[in-house]
């Protein structure tokens, strides 16, 4: 399921205000100002209700007489939302974010790979032929590559044949989609091709042990990757920070 941010004015202040909600300018149980957003995001009142009665269906708004329409608190958030995925891994995601979609893909993955070694089709085959193969006609293109993995890892979802796994495929694009932009942006980044090739081997095989080893090895190599590129950038920071304390 690829997930893109909507259009049109009562899309844009969805999105707007959605990301604003997610980032914390509006803190759990503060008073929203429906006025104040026709005037800010320059929308008509009728645009504005409608985003809001938006929001307030992925459980971040709420509407009480007298009390008015109030942010709800985070465990009221329906976080499996694919808007809210994107959103919280939007702009700067937070390390709280990063943790836990790696440790949701580390739980579901393994399982899904395991599920498709065993239940793959010659379709399913085909589909991460093709997806590897456009990882590898990316070359240097970052965005043709973040595709491609997404297209990859759909892939394996789907080939496991379960209807509730593969929904989880918005959690796994929205981790990947964070992840490949950092990593695949920057200068330097491990060679994945080979580990992904190995996991394709394992499923075509039909080897469920094998196929789980390979997406384990693949997703350490993940986690290694972002945390190098995110060390370089602190270091950088850190190099460049004119307010920073000199070594005596």
């Amino acid at each position: 399921m690829v997930t893109h941010p909507p259009k049109g004015l009562h899309g844009q202040a969805v999105e707007e205000l959605g990301r604003r909600i997610i980032r914390g300018d509006y803190p759990p149980g503060s008073v929203v100002d429906p006025v104040k957003f026709e005037t800010e995001l320059g929308v008509s009142k009728t645009v504005v209700r409608e985003a809001l009665r938006v929001l307030a269906a992925k459980g971040l708004l709420e509407s009480k007489q007298k009390r008015g329409t109030t942010i709800r608190p985070r465990a009221d958030w329906n976080l499996l939302d694919s808007d809210l995925l994107r959103w919280q891994g939007s702009s700067a995601p937070s390390d709280g974010f990063l943790d836990d979609l790696a440790e949701v893909r580390a739980i579901v993955e393994p399982a899904g790979a395991r599920l498709a070694a065993a239940r793959r089709t010659p379709a399913d085959l085909d589909a991460l032929r093709q997806a590897l193969d456009a990882m590898a006609a990316a070359g240097t293109d970052a965005e043709a590559m973040v595709e491609a993995d997404l297209a990859f890892h759909r892939a394996l979802l789907d080939a496991a044949h379960n209807e509730l796994l593969s929904r989880m495929e918005v959690v796994i694009e929205a981790g990947l989609r964070v992840r490949d932009r950092i990593v695949h942006g920057a200068l330097h980044f491990s060679d994945s091709l080979p580990v992904h090739q190995e996991l394709l081997d394992a499923v075509e095989a039909g080897d469920p042990d094998a196929a789980v080893t390979a997406v384990e090895s693949l997703l350490a190599q993940a986690s290694h990757d972002l945390a190098a590129v995110q060390a370089r950038e602190d270091h950088d920071h850190t190099a460049t920070d004119p307010l920073r304390e000199e070594t005596p």
